[in-house]
């Protein structure tokens, strides 16, 4: 088979799995507007929406489920695109915003803000990236040794997790009677979450994943490896560093929304290196789209399984994410001992 077959074989996969993450993204859109507490069919919906009167189902459809829904979106996307420059950065399928402590930095910063400083809750986002980025400026001045070695990030990440983990159970521990707002946030909820929500995420959202667009070049030059990368002229310290501050910045975003919700940045970019191969030009639309489906049936499958109670998007992430990231562990062990 020719060069330029192979590349059309290539485009029409690419293409084909477009397309089918956007029918499920529709269809999984249908059913999180029509399931719930109380179940329309799409015919009531339709009516009440094309109808001036104000009507109980359209007020639940526009005030609470539309928001949630389009949340549910956002935060998959830019999950997913945090995740996958991480991966892209450490040159390790397993890294994401969770495993190396930018999101603990945002968690935290946010946690302190709830609890110490609930007057100023407006400001969660800013702190939140905040803690995200200092996360960040102490993971690379701990890994930082005549440049920056992957190895080293995620075992500073590693460390600073613990650190801003135990900081997180004394602050709980010293506020426990202000907690609730802070558990559903620790463990990542769309519960509740209003179109201003929506407008705050969409402005860094947007922003963020425009941003990691951008940085699909320096992403596959990553790829490459720091000899050939260098060797073509690339600063491979402050490439990592500008990738590493726009994944912190999506993630502190959503951080800031929804709480910490992990394993979106871990499984679906290797899911999407999987379907469309390791090339970020097709990799990174795919994970975004991809982000997207995830958590919007994870915060489906939250509100449904269990009648009359909601399990936490986080929760579900989790539950199933886990048992993932360790098959992903033990594979990529087995291939090591081959």
């Amino acid at each position: 088979m020719s060069k330029s077959s192979k590349r059309k074989v290539s485009a029409l996969r690419v293409g084909t799995v477009w397309l089918i993450l956007v029918i499920a993204l529709g269809l999984l859109s249908l059913v999180a507007i029509n399931v719930g507490s109380a179940g329309y069919s799409v015919r009531q919906i339709v009516d009440a929406l094309l109808s001036p009167e104000k009507s109980t189902v359209k007020v639940i459809v526009v005030n609470l489920r539309l928001p949630r829904l389009l949340l549910a979106l956002l935060i998959g996307a830019s999950l997913s695109a945090a995740g996958a420059l991480l991966q892209s950065v450490m040159r390790n399928p397993l890294a994401d915003p969770g495993t190396i402590g930018v999101s603990a930095g945002a968690g935290t910063a946010a946690t302190t803000i709830l609890l110490l400083f609930p007057q100023m809750t407006g400001a969660v986002p800013l702190f939140a990236f905040g803690g995200a980025a200092l996360a960040c400026f102490l993971i690379y001045t701990m890994a930082w040794k005549e440049g920056i070695d992957p190895t080293r990030i995620i075992l500073s990440g590693v460390a600073i997790n613990s650190v801003l983990g135990a900081y997180n159970s004394l602050l709980q521990m010293l506020h426990s009677d202000s907690l609730e707002g802070v558990l559903a946030f620790m463990n990542g909820s769309l519960s509740g979450r209003s179109w201003s929500h929506v407008h705050t995420l969409s402005i860094y959202a947007g922003i963020g994943l425009v941003l990691a667009f951008l940085c699909i070049k320096g992403a596959n030059t990553l790829q490459l490896g720091d000899e050939m990368a260098k060797s073509l002229g690339v600063n491979v310290s402050w490439t990592r560093v500008l990738l590493s501050a726009v994944s912190a910045f999506l993630a502190a975003a959503t951080v800031s929304v929804a709480g910490m919700i992990g394993f979106v940045g871990l499984v679906v970019p290797h899911i999407a290196r999987l379907l469309v191969g390791s090339d970020y030009k097709q990799m990174l639309p795919t994970s975004v789209l991809l982000g997207a489906v995830v958590l919007l049936a994870a915060d489906t499958v939250g509100r449904t399984v269990v009648p009359g109670m909601e399990i936490p998007v986080g929760i579900v992430m989790s539950v199933t994410g886990g048992p993932f990231f360790l098959y992903m562990l033990r594979k990529r062990g087995k291939v090591r001992g081959n």
